[in-house]
Protein backbone atom coordinates (compact mmCIF):
# COMPACT_ATOMS: atom_id res chain seq x y z
CA UNK A 1 0.00 0.00 0.00
CA UNK A 2 1.24 3.50 -0.79
CA UNK A 3 -0.20 7.02 -0.73
CA UNK A 4 -0.62 8.22 -4.30
CA UNK A 5 -2.62 11.35 -3.52
CA UNK A 6 -2.17 12.89 -0.06
CA UNK A 7 -5.04 15.34 -0.59
CA UNK A 8 -7.64 12.53 -0.81
CA UNK A 9 -6.94 10.89 2.54
CA UNK A 10 -8.05 7.23 2.58
CA UNK A 11 -9.15 7.53 -1.05
CA UNK A 12 -5.60 8.48 -1.99
CA UNK A 13 -4.14 5.10 -1.01
CA UNK A 14 -3.36 2.63 -3.79
CA UNK A 15 -2.44 -1.07 -3.71
CA UNK A 16 0.52 -2.50 -5.61
CA UNK A 17 1.93 -5.92 -6.37
CA UNK A 18 5.68 -5.71 -5.82
CA UNK A 19 7.94 -8.22 -7.53
CA UNK A 20 10.65 -9.62 -5.27
CA UNK A 21 13.28 -8.42 -7.75
CA UNK A 22 11.88 -4.88 -8.06
CA UNK A 23 14.63 -2.21 -7.92
CA UNK A 24 14.78 -0.66 -4.45
CA UNK A 25 12.96 -3.53 -2.71
CA UNK A 26 14.68 -5.85 -0.28
CA UNK A 27 13.85 -8.13 2.64
CA UNK A 28 15.20 -7.15 6.04
CA UNK A 29 15.62 -9.14 9.23
CA UNK A 30 13.38 -12.05 10.12
CA UNK A 31 11.51 -11.25 13.34
CA UNK A 32 11.45 -13.74 16.20
CA UNK A 33 7.93 -14.17 17.56
CA UNK A 34 6.55 -15.58 20.79
CA UNK A 35 4.35 -18.00 18.84
CA UNK A 36 3.39 -19.00 15.30
CA UNK A 37 7.03 -19.73 14.61
CA UNK A 38 6.19 -21.79 11.56
CA UNK A 39 5.01 -18.58 9.90
CA UNK A 40 7.97 -16.32 9.22
CA UNK A 41 7.55 -12.55 9.57
CA UNK A 42 10.18 -10.25 8.16
CA UNK A 43 10.85 -6.58 7.52
CA UNK A 44 10.14 -5.28 4.00
CA UNK A 45 12.42 -2.47 2.88
CA UNK A 46 11.42 0.02 0.16
CA UNK A 47 14.26 2.39 -0.74
CA UNK A 48 13.25 4.50 -3.77
CA UNK A 49 11.45 1.40 -5.03
CA UNK A 50 10.49 1.78 -8.68
CA UNK A 51 7.42 -0.04 -10.05
CA UNK A 52 5.92 -0.26 -13.53
CA UNK A 53 2.46 1.18 -14.14
CA UNK A 54 0.88 -2.27 -14.40
CA UNK A 55 1.97 -3.10 -10.84
CA UNK A 56 -1.08 -1.30 -9.44
CA UNK A 57 -3.80 -3.57 -8.06
CA UNK A 58 -7.24 -2.40 -9.13
CA UNK A 59 -7.47 1.30 -9.80
CA UNK A 60 -5.56 4.20 -8.32
CA UNK A 61 -7.12 5.15 -4.99
CA UNK A 62 -8.70 1.71 -4.42
CA UNK A 63 -6.10 0.55 -1.89
CA UNK A 64 -8.12 1.18 1.26
CA UNK A 65 -11.26 -0.26 -0.34
CA UNK A 66 -9.40 -3.42 -1.37
CA UNK A 67 -8.00 -3.83 2.14
CA UNK A 68 -11.44 -3.49 3.70
CA UNK A 69 -12.98 -6.02 1.32
CA UNK A 70 -10.67 -8.79 2.47
CA UNK A 71 -10.99 -8.06 6.19
CA UNK A 72 -14.45 -9.59 6.71
CA UNK A 73 -13.36 -12.89 5.18
CA UNK A 74 -10.07 -12.75 7.04
CA UNK A 75 -11.80 -12.23 10.36
CA UNK A 76 -14.17 -15.14 9.73
CA UNK A 77 -11.23 -17.32 8.73
CA UNK A 78 -9.43 -16.37 11.94
CA UNK A 79 -12.51 -17.28 13.96
CA UNK A 80 -12.72 -20.65 12.20
CA UNK A 81 -9.04 -21.31 12.98
CA UNK A 82 -9.71 -20.54 16.64
CA UNK A 83 -12.63 -22.96 16.62
CA UNK A 84 -10.35 -25.71 15.33
CA UNK A 85 -7.82 -24.89 18.03
CA UNK A 86 -10.51 -25.07 20.71
CA UNK A 87 -11.68 -28.45 19.47
CA UNK A 88 -8.11 -29.78 19.61
CA UNK A 89 -7.54 -28.33 23.08
CA UNK A 90 -10.72 -30.02 24.34
CA UNK A 91 -9.60 -33.31 22.78
CA UNK A 92 -6.14 -33.34 24.35
CA UNK A 93 -7.43 -32.05 27.69
CA UNK A 94 -10.08 -34.77 27.94
CA UNK A 95 -7.53 -37.44 27.07
CA UNK A 96 -5.06 -36.18 29.67
CA UNK A 97 -7.73 -35.84 32.36
CA UNK A 98 -8.80 -39.43 31.83
CA UNK A 99 -5.28 -40.82 32.10
CA UNK A 100 -3.68 -38.58 34.74
CA UNK A 101 -4.04 -40.38 38.05
CA UNK A 102 -3.83 -38.60 41.38
CA UNK A 103 -4.77 -40.06 44.75
CA UNK A 104 -5.86 -43.28 43.07
CA UNK A 105 -8.23 -41.91 40.42
CA UNK A 106 -8.24 -39.93 37.15
CA UNK A 107 -8.41 -36.16 37.56
CA UNK A 108 -11.39 -36.30 35.16
CA UNK A 109 -13.41 -37.48 38.18
CA UNK A 110 -12.80 -34.18 39.96
CA UNK A 111 -15.45 -31.51 39.62
CA UNK A 112 -12.95 -28.67 39.23
CA UNK A 113 -11.51 -30.36 36.12
CA UNK A 114 -14.96 -31.26 34.80
CA UNK A 115 -16.14 -27.67 35.02
CA UNK A 116 -13.12 -26.39 33.09
CA UNK A 117 -13.81 -28.95 30.37
CA UNK A 118 -17.51 -28.06 30.32
CA UNK A 119 -16.79 -24.36 30.02
CA UNK A 120 -14.46 -25.09 27.09
CA UNK A 121 -17.19 -27.18 25.42
CA UNK A 122 -19.87 -24.50 25.95
CA UNK A 123 -17.60 -21.83 24.47
CA UNK A 124 -16.74 -24.00 21.47
CA UNK A 125 -20.45 -24.61 20.85
CA UNK A 126 -21.17 -20.88 20.87
CA UNK A 127 -18.20 -20.11 18.62
CA UNK A 128 -19.07 -22.91 16.18
CA UNK A 129 -22.63 -21.73 15.66
CA UNK A 130 -21.57 -18.08 15.40
CA UNK A 131 -18.91 -18.86 12.79
CA UNK A 132 -21.27 -21.01 10.75
CA UNK A 133 -24.03 -18.40 10.84
CA UNK A 134 -21.76 -15.55 9.75
CA UNK A 135 -20.24 -17.72 6.99
CA UNK A 136 -23.75 -18.64 5.81
CA UNK A 137 -24.65 -14.97 5.52
CA UNK A 138 -21.43 -14.28 3.61
CA UNK A 139 -22.19 -17.14 1.20
CA UNK A 140 -25.58 -15.52 0.54
CA UNK A 141 -23.81 -12.35 -0.53
CA UNK A 142 -24.84 -10.37 2.54
CA UNK A 143 -22.67 -7.74 4.20
CA UNK A 144 -21.18 -9.25 7.35
CA UNK A 145 -18.86 -6.51 8.63
CA UNK A 146 -20.57 -6.41 12.03
CA UNK A 147 -20.97 -10.18 12.30
CA UNK A 148 -17.37 -10.87 11.29
CA UNK A 149 -16.11 -8.44 13.90
CA UNK A 150 -18.29 -9.94 16.64
CA UNK A 151 -17.37 -13.51 15.75
CA UNK A 152 -13.67 -12.68 15.62
CA UNK A 153 -13.77 -11.16 19.12
CA UNK A 154 -15.86 -14.04 20.49
CA UNK A 155 -13.71 -16.78 18.95
CA UNK A 156 -10.28 -15.35 19.71
CA UNK A 157 -11.05 -14.52 23.32
CA UNK A 158 -12.74 -17.88 23.87
CA UNK A 159 -9.81 -19.74 22.30
CA UNK A 160 -7.30 -17.92 24.49
CA UNK A 161 -9.33 -18.82 27.57
CA UNK A 162 -9.52 -22.44 26.40
CA UNK A 163 -5.74 -22.54 26.01
CA UNK A 164 -5.32 -21.21 29.52
CA UNK A 165 -7.70 -23.86 30.85
CA UNK A 166 -5.84 -26.58 28.95
CA UNK A 167 -2.56 -25.55 30.56
CA UNK A 168 -4.27 -25.59 33.96
CA UNK A 169 -5.75 -29.05 33.38
CA UNK A 170 -2.37 -30.42 32.32
CA UNK A 171 -0.76 -28.84 35.38
CA UNK A 172 3.03 -28.66 35.28
CA UNK A 173 3.13 -30.71 32.07
CA UNK A 174 1.07 -28.07 30.30
CA UNK A 175 3.81 -25.54 30.97
CA UNK A 176 6.50 -27.65 29.33
CA UNK A 177 7.90 -26.98 25.87
CA UNK A 178 6.68 -29.39 23.23
CA UNK A 179 3.23 -29.99 24.69
CA UNK A 180 0.07 -28.99 22.82
CA UNK A 181 -1.27 -26.66 25.56
CA UNK A 182 2.02 -24.75 25.76
CA UNK A 183 2.18 -24.23 22.00
CA UNK A 184 -1.48 -23.26 21.64
CA UNK A 185 -1.10 -20.86 24.57
CA UNK A 186 1.65 -18.98 22.69
CA UNK A 187 0.20 -19.27 19.19
CA UNK A 188 -3.33 -18.13 20.04
CA UNK A 189 -2.26 -14.95 21.79
CA UNK A 190 -1.69 -13.21 18.47
CA UNK A 191 -5.26 -13.89 17.31
CA UNK A 192 -6.55 -11.08 19.53
CA UNK A 193 -4.22 -8.65 17.75
CA UNK A 194 -4.06 -9.25 14.00
CA UNK A 195 -6.96 -8.95 11.53
CA UNK A 196 -8.16 -6.21 13.88
CA UNK A 197 -7.54 -6.05 17.62
CA UNK A 198 -10.37 -6.90 20.00
CA UNK A 199 -10.46 -3.24 21.01
CA UNK A 200 -10.82 -1.82 17.48
CA UNK A 201 -13.40 -4.47 16.58
CA UNK A 202 -15.52 -3.48 19.57
CA UNK A 203 -15.40 0.10 18.29
CA UNK A 204 -16.45 -1.14 14.86
CA UNK A 205 -19.42 -3.06 16.28
CA UNK A 206 -20.45 -0.02 18.31
CA UNK A 207 -20.35 2.13 15.19
CA UNK A 208 -22.48 -0.40 13.30
CA UNK A 209 -24.96 -0.62 16.18
CA UNK A 210 -25.36 3.14 16.56
CA UNK A 211 -25.76 4.08 12.90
Amino acid sequence: MAVTDKAKGAKGVSAFLVDRDAPGFSIGKIERKMGLRGSHSCELVFDDCQLPADAILGREGDGFKIAMQVLDKGRLTMAACCLGAMEKLIEVSKAYAKTRITFGEPIANRQAIQWMLVDMEISAYAVRNSVYHAAWKLDRGERVTKEAAMVKVLATEAANKAADSAVQIHGGMGYMKGTAPERFYRDLRLTRIYEGTSEILRLLVAREMLK
